[in-house]
């Protein structure tokens, strides 16, 4: 048995898919609902940036077919200027600005921290404390928000899972106390794939994979892809990827993980073709096809 295999991209907007992954004349209010078809999933880079309206979010809902899941990265004033610190009110208002609306829609939330962010066990494990993992509980903890550019949205329907990664860089996280804060909180570690952050531990029920490409040349040859796909089968049966170091050794796992996975290299151009190469290698299609 397996979980759910999604590859697919950091976004939807950018103006060199125009010319090699979009078809020629496609308005870009329809680049998403493409995208969608096509993909297993995107991650919603603009929450980092900026809170979005509720409208926002039911708006992209409604452009993918049924069975299209988003994942959302987390506002960067909890990870990069609060650095995790006394983020229970930031993380209020993250959660009521609207990512709600999304529904059925909404995957996991991923928190990104900076690359000179270094390891401290007790302020990650007050972090992670802290993380919503039902709707309730995150209802309960959007309701403290303070927010009042827009009016807080407090409605959970259609979500039914509230799951977290993390993805660090700083080489003092590669220590299995944090493994094992992961592992204690279910929270993903996510998977870099950097000379920088090559750990591919399997800390939660899911796995994240925000794939960076080769170390020197940010992108992938078919080879590559073909491992990469390897490793993402091996996770969602619950086995460790061949070749993948690890900061500690494996812990018991699931029979089947979910696994989620987006091209994110900074040779962006290529990183819808080398999702959909990765896919017809798992014997994927997308959800609209």
């Amino acid at each position: 048995m397996a979980g759910t295999i999604r590859v697919g991209t950091a976004g939807w907007v950018f103006e060199p898919w125009r010319k090699s992954y979009y078809p020629e004349g496609l308005k870009q209010k329809d680049e998403l609902a493409y995208s969608s078809a096509r993909l297993g999933s995107i991650e919603i880079n603009a929450t980092f940036y900026s809170h979005q309206k509720a409208a926002s979010f039911s708006n992209w809902a409604a452009q993918t077919p049924p069975g299209f899941v988003f994942t959302v990265k987390g506002h960067q004033f909890v990870t990069h200027i609060k650095r995790l610190k006394d983020v229970e009110l930031p993380l209020a208002n993250f959660f009521a600005s609207g990512v709600m609306a999304l529904g059925d829609r909404l995957g996991p939330f991923c928190w990104q921290l900076p690359g000179n962010s270094s390891y401290d066990e007790d302020r990650m494990e007050a972090f992670l404390a802290l993380l919503p993992r039902t709707p309730e509980a995150l209802v309960a903890l959007a309701a403290r928000t303070d927010y009042d550019k827009n009016p807080p949205f407090l409605d959970a329907t259609g979500i039914t899972r509230v799951r977290h990664a993390i993805e660090v860089r700083h080489k003092s996280f590669a220590d299995p106390r944090f493994i094992a804060q992961l592992r204690a909180h279910n929270v993903a570690l996510v998977v870099a794939d950097t000379a920088d952050w090559p750990y591919a531990d399997q800390t939660a029920d899911f796995a994240y994979a925000r794939l960076q490409g080769a170390p020197g040349s940010e992108s992938y040859s078919p080879g590559e892809r073909d491992l990469r796909a390897q490793w993402l089968r091996a996770w969602s049966e619950g086995r460790p990827a061949d070749g993948a170091p690890l900061v500690a050794p494996a812990g018991p796992v699931p029979g089947d993980r979910d696994v989620f996975a987006f091209f994110v290299s900074t040779d962006k151009e290529h990183a819808p073709h080398n999702a959909r190469a990765v896919m017809a290698a798992l014997g994927l299609s997308g959800p609209g096809e």
